[in-house]
């Protein structure tokens, strides 16, 4: 899942082709271009291999291309490390808060006891409901399940091909995942299974590109999971938290230790969700792990300074407090709203991830539209700075001097210490470990590539069947070499294959969505269920393919789309 972003090679068992491998992966593969050999070109070769074929090699990766060099087997154990951490926090977050509500209860704060519970049971019912709804939806209704013999249908279908798979297996399959989401333990069990099959896709030659795909689904959803469960609970609980140890002007090392591992559990869902949104896509670079350490001091510090501005106020003023959170929400979700995202695949589902989003900007930045996101987010850390000084003003103001004076400073300092560290390590984080950040001169290939990805038209000299020749080309590359190596941007009738057969491709007849939203096939179910069905019963590779949204004359020459 790891790839380097930093000037060296990618990394992680999240890889297209294994590093002993003699061949590459077949043409029809996701990622692999069978001229330039890089990721770029998504949707076929076009003016980008010429690039390559000037240089006689593989093109240097430019900003915002992956490169597809195999990656070293020592990269294993940090992706290993950072999902058994995950798994580490998740217990500390969860287990420190049950064990508070118990506190609380012993002590007869039945109200302090109700509001823990409710803020850990809520959300986590929640999460697991919608974990099980997408199990239901993956192994039925004509998915994944009829070909393991997981269904009824499938078992009775499918008996002869796979024995043994009869009632009983699928009965024992069935009660697991219930159990397992009635324990609250979804997640876990998600965790467990993506570190499973990460180390499968790097370690089986054989049916590789099956357990890669399985394990990047399987992180999606794990990921998904946890970001809308942290939000749902680990923030409101740590503005709790927070808000009991002020008013009663003490602080307990069990309250101590449940924050701690609130504000832990919002920083580090974050930055594993962003890094594997950018390794989810061969379009971007991916995030090293010292670019994801960066990013999660950069959410550790500015959430702390956040909650800890929310917790004075709401020390003492609870009816303002909920008034304030409503009207912040309200315009955060209208602000995501007007800037026209495009994560989901209905509207509706649009809308309901927009107002989402608006409750994570309650506590913090987080980036769902495409392009420069300076201006954004300078405009949204002007306003929270803006919301902190009136806060803390105000709790300042009216506060009881005798019960506050031995904290009353130290706490303001933290406040803006917090966002003033949490700023820089942004400013650090973008300026060196950023994953769009060009350590190396792009060639004509990433350009052209780039260009392509984007969706820039070609030059208007460029005829559709002919890429245009550049006017460096030595002599000895003809039009003809070039039109025989550079394969067109839709492949309508498949070329004979020289070494491996080609795998079906699975055509989407929609423009790919830009980074940072999900592409179709992590979002929409139904396309999930076909890239699994097709690499379960073929051996060869599934690739993936989106209409280029400017080449619209290649359209009629679609031949089946999804």
């Amino acid at each position: 899942m790891a790839a380097q972003s930093d000037g060296g090679k990618a990394g992680g068992f999240a890889q297209l082709y294994d590093v002993d491998a003699e061949e590459p992966l077949d043409s029809a593969a996701i990622h692999i271009c069978q001229c330039c050999r890089t990721s770029a070109c998504y949707w076929g070769c076009r003016s980008a291999c010429l690039g390559s074929l000037l240089g006689g090699g593989q093109p240097i990766g430019g900003v915002g291309i992956r490169e597809t060099h195999c990656p070293p087997r020592e990269q294993l154990w940090l992706d290993c490390l950072w999902i058994i951490l995950a798994l580490l926090v998740f217990f500390w977050d969860v287990g420190t808060d049950l064990c508070l509500a118990v506190d609380y209860y012993q002590r007869q704060d039945y109200l302090w006891f109700g509001l823990t519970l409710f803020f850990v049971l809520v959300p986590s019912v929640l999460v697991q409901i919608l974990s099980f709804r997408w199990f239901v939806q993956d192994y039925t209704g004509g998915g994944l399940g009829e070909v393991e013999g997981l269904t009824k249908r499938g078992a009775v279908a499918l008996g002869c091909l796979y024995p043994g798979r009869d009632r009983l297996q699928l009965a024992t399959i069935w009660l697991w995942q219930a159990t397992i989401h009635i324990l609250q333990l979804g997640q876990v069990w998600r965790y467990i299974r993506t570190l499973y099959l990460g180390i499968m896709s790097r370690r089986q030659k054989e049916h590789q590109r099956r357990w890669y795909w399985a394990m990047m689904f399987e992180y999606a959803d794990v990921n998904m999971l946890r970001l809308l469960e942290t939000f749902l609970e680990s923030a409101p609980q740590l503005v709790l938290q927070l808000c009991i140890m002020i008013q009663e002007n003490r602080a307990e090392t069990l309250q101590c230790i449940s924050s701690l591992g609130s504000l832990l559990s919002l920083a580090w869902v974050l930055a594993s969700y962003h890094k594997l949104l950018r390794d989810s896509r061969d379009d971007q670079r991916s995030m090293s792990y010292r670019g994801a350490l960066l990013h999660l001091f950069w959410r550790l510090f500015t959430i702390s300074s956040r909650v800890l501005s929310l917790a004075l106020f709401a020390s003492l003023f609870h009816i303002y407090f909920g008034i304030f959170v409503v009207v912040h929400w309200c315009a955060m979700a209208f602000w995501v709203v007007h800037g026209g995202t495009d994560f989901c695949m209905s509207k509706w589902e649009e809308v309901l991830f927009n107002m989402v989003v608006g409750i994570v900007y309650i506590f913090c930045w987080f980036n769902v539209k495409e392009g420069r996101t300076r201006y954004r987010m300078v405009a949204y850390y002007t306003v929270v700075l803006a919301e902190n000084t009136i806060l803390t003003g105000l709790w300042y103001a009216y506060r009881d001097p005798v019960l506050t004076d031995s904290y009353a400073v130290p706490a303001l300092c933290g406040v803006y210490l917090t966002f003033a560290g949490g700023v820089l390590v942004m400013l650090l984080y973008y300026g060196f470990l950023h994953p769009a950040i060009n350590h190396l001169q792009p060639s004509p290939a990433s350009s052209c590539c780039a260009q392509l990805l984007w969706g820039l038209p070609l030059p208007p000299s460029a005829p559709p069947t002919a890429p245009p020749t550049p006017a460096h080309m030595t002599k000895s590359q003809t039009e003809e070499d070039v039109a025989e190596t550079c394969l067109p941007v839709f492949q309508v009738r498949s070329v004979p294959p020289t070494s491996k057969p080609e795998g079906p491709l699975i055509k989407i007849d929609m423009p790919r969505k830009r980074y940072p939203a999900w592409d179709a096939h992590y979002v929409d179910r139904r396309l999930r269920r076909t890239i699994n069905i097709l690499q379960y019963i073929t051996p060869a590779a599934v690739g993936i393919r989106y209409r280029d949204g400017p080449l619209l004359y290649e359209l009629l020459q679609y031949e089946s789309s999804l």
